[in-house]
């Protein structure tokens, strides 16, 4: 039998791909960017071989498109995927906040109180970039505690798209109408309550008119 051997924790194409991708996240790659193996690899002062396996790992994340011949490029959803990843969060959020709350209703409850004291000084500041990362946590938060992996590691397949998305097309909305920012508010007061219809009903409503945002900004763009 071959020698198994382990990938030591955070190697450096891991490195490479958590920073591309909070970066992509971020915004500092816009959707559809070219992204230059080349220039990043000079940047992190790294070989181009981690910079393309970290690549390959945020291919299957579905944050970057690898052209062969042609180029690494962020991802741009058509307006059949924004659809599809609305529909799919909708059959999860839900889901998972009913099972968070026996699970572990406090732990839930702290994550997404903290995730919110965090989006009040981005909305007033209108600082876009850290209202999409609490807003992230504020929805991560659900699966991290629903106790169940299978349906976390499905949100997983789309978090970073969300995010990506979230702070590139909705945030700039959200810093400036505060309408997310009282609707996160009240998710976490129906999820304190117990009232899951109440909740599975606002939670269909805020990501569908986030999925209608996306939409009317990539047309614009």
């Amino acid at each position: 039998m071959r020698s198994l051997k382990l990938d030591a924790p955070k190697s450096l194409s891991q490195r490479v791909m958590l920073r591309l991708r909070q970066a992509i996240i971020d915004g500092e790659f816009t959707l559809g960017a070219a992204i230059s193996e080349e220039m990043v690899a000079n940047s992190f002062g790294v070989s181009r071989t981690p910079v393309r396996e970290a690549m390959g790992q945020l291919q299957a994340q579905g944050l970057v498109v690898i052209r062969p011949q042609v180029g690494s490029f962020v991802f741009t959803p058509s307006a059949e995927d924004i659809d599809a990843l609305c529909t799919f969060r909708i059959a999860l959020e839900p889901r998972a906040a009913e099972l968070a709350f026996p699970h572990d209703r406090d732990g839930a409850l702290a994550a997404m109180s903290a995730a919110i004291a965090a989006m009040e000084p981005a909305v007033a500041a209108k600082d876009n970039i850290a209202y999409g990362r609490a807003d992230a946590a504020f929805h991560e938060a659900l699966f991290t505690h629903c106790g169940n992996r299978y349906l976390a590691e499905s949100y997983q397949l789309v978090s970073g798209r969300v995010a990506a998305l979230r702070t590139n097309l909705t945030s700039p909305i959200d810093v400036r109408t505060r309408t997310s920012f009282d609707e996160h508010r009240k998710l976490l007061d129906l999820f304190a309550r117990g009232d899951f219809v109440a909740f599975g009903e606002l939670m269909t409503t805020h990501i569908t008119n986030s999925g209608m945002v996306y939409a009317t900004a990539l047309k614009l763009d």
